[in-house]
């Protein structure tokens, strides 16, 4: 496995061209507004190399029966899927942010039983391809990038049917050594902290649309792949002198448009290539093991977020209210919902035809659909509790001017043996989870992240059994269950 420092060079290896505030980056792994998220990445192998973080942090290869980081482990069992969300829980509470390694680790399951069962199908030889790249990913500890959605245009028409025909990455030439690929991947989370890129479908395809049924790996610095970086709320705070007004200094996450430019995709990266009768499984899987991991890492982030408004609460001298400890005990219980819900699906999973373990789907959509709702009464509990100096207050920069700087520690003093600066960088840090840059690894990504509310009702919908529900009535209420 890599250590932290390792993977960090790693990156300095990589040719990726990316633009950040209309410039091409020179160097991403050290720009200030980039940086940070990097180091969350680190933190994923920093953790798998401490002893009391190893049953977490590090699996067994079924490959190999090698140790390797679990985030390119497959899932073997329900224990492994259950300490899937234990070890997303602990990430976010060491990073207080997105560590984007979850969204690879999602593909790589999802496509290891999509393209298992296609070769049983279709005679084709995809899942013979997929585990070379799983070794590769395996044996050189790797971060993957799952990247699904695409920007969709015109979301009332299918993607052969858009006036632009890129805005669904699709397949532009096939030819004897590979394909050529066109389009773009959005909200790509950690995307310019990785070494691969696993491309997939983001909709169930019909025939028509064959040419945007694709699934492949390809190198995040290949030919014709460049990245646009997502702006956050208060990013340009990290350009600046200090450490308070950030919140999170250390830690972040990022999103990106990842734009593919005629890139070329040799055959023996290629998973899927037209077989669009898959496509809506692939999206499925992957969707589910998505809103599983929610259950663990907002929870993590949340575990934080509710730690710093109990100091608040401490520092502004009304811990002892009754009504601040009601609103504490209901955001531990909505957190503890949350990872209820992770840990359930988990527990409840079962074994694919190719041996790896998926979610149980339903419950895997329940807990998504509760992340994109409770995440913001934690946080408008938080915002309360906090009090309005946290969006009010001056900067750190007025703090440790030598005349004003005396003012500030006056009169934002909250309760006498608390520094005032200890005050400002908890307030910050409540902040930076709730609406500055950290937010778009926990309030609004828990919204939008691995599908917006409507796409879990939809799969609730399904796989609610209402049938079988009915009879269960009939039979107690004494109806006949032929009527």
């Amino acid at each position: 496995m890599k250590t932290p420092e390792q993977y960090e060079e790693s990156l300095r290896q990589l040719k990726l061209k990316v633009y950040l505030q209309g410039e091409l980056v020179e160097n991403p792994v050290d720009h200030p507004i980039i940086r940070p998220s990097l180091n969350s990445v680190k933190a994923t192998y920093e953790l798998a190399q401490k002893p009391e973080y190893e049953d977490l942090m590090t699996a067994t290869s079924h490959l190999t029966g090698k140790k390797i980081n679990r985030f390119c482990n497959l899932h073997r069992s329900t224990e492994d899927l259950v300490k899937k969300v234990k070890m997303q829980r602990l990430l976010g509470q060491k990073t207080a942010s997105c560590f984007q390694r979850c969204v690879g680790m999602d593909a790589i399951n999802s496509v290891d039983s999509v393209t298992f069962e296609m070769d049983q199908k279709l005679g084709t030889k995809y899942h013979e391809r997929f585990t070379q790249f799983l070794l590769k990913i395996q044996e050189e500890d790797l971060v993957v990038d799952g990247a699904m959605t695409d920007p969709k245009g015109d979301r009332g028409i299918a993607p052969s049917k858009q006036s632009d025909p890129d805005l669904y990455l699709h397949i532009v030439e096939k030819r004897e050594d590979g394909i050529v690929v066109r389009g773009a991947k959005a909200h790509q989370t950690g995307a310019i902290n990785s070494h691969w890129i696993l491309v997939m479908p983001t909709i169930s395809m019909g025939q028509d649309d064959s040419d945007y049924a694709v699934s492949f790996v390809t190198p995040s610095d290949a030919e014709g792949i460049y990245y646009i970086y997502g702006r956050q709320s208060c990013d340009t705070r990290k350009l600046e002198e200090g450490d308070i007004d950030v919140g999170n200094n250390k830690f972040g996450g990022h999103e990106a448009l990842m734009v593919f430019d005629n890139v070329f995709v040799p055959w023996e990266n290629v998973f899927m290539c037209g077989e669009y009768e898959f496509s809506g499984a692939l999206v499925e899987r992957f969707a589910g093991y998505h809103r599983q991991s929610y259950g663990g890492c907002k929870v993590g982030v949340g575990d934080v977020l509710i730690g710093a408004t109990a100091l608040a609460a401490e520092y502004n001298g009304a811990h002892k209210a009754s009504h601040i400890k009601d609103k504490l005990i209901e955001m531990v219980h909505l957190n503890e919902t949350l990872y209820s819900c992770g840990i359930a699906c988990s527990a409840e999973g079962s074994k694919t035809a190719s041996g790896n373990y998926i979610i149980d789907l339903m419950l895997a959509n329940v807990c998504k659909q509760n992340v994109t709702r409770f995440p913001y009464e934690i946080t408008r509990l938080a915002e309360d509790i906090a009090g309005g100096l946290m969006v009010t207050m001056p900067s750190e920069k007025d703090l440790r001017h030598p005349e004003i700087g005396k003012v500030i520690e006056k009169y934002f003093k909250g309760v006498s043996k608390v520094p005032t600066e200890h005050r400002m960088r908890i307030l910050r840090l409540i902040e930076n989870i709730t609406l500055g840059t950290a937010a778009v690894g926990y309030r609004t990504e828990s919204m939008h992240g691995a599908g917006s509310p409507q796409a879990q009702r939809i799969m609730i919908s399904r796989q609610s059994n209402m049938e079988q529900k009915k009879s269960l009535a009939k039979v107690i209420a004494g109806i006949p269950t032929e009527e």
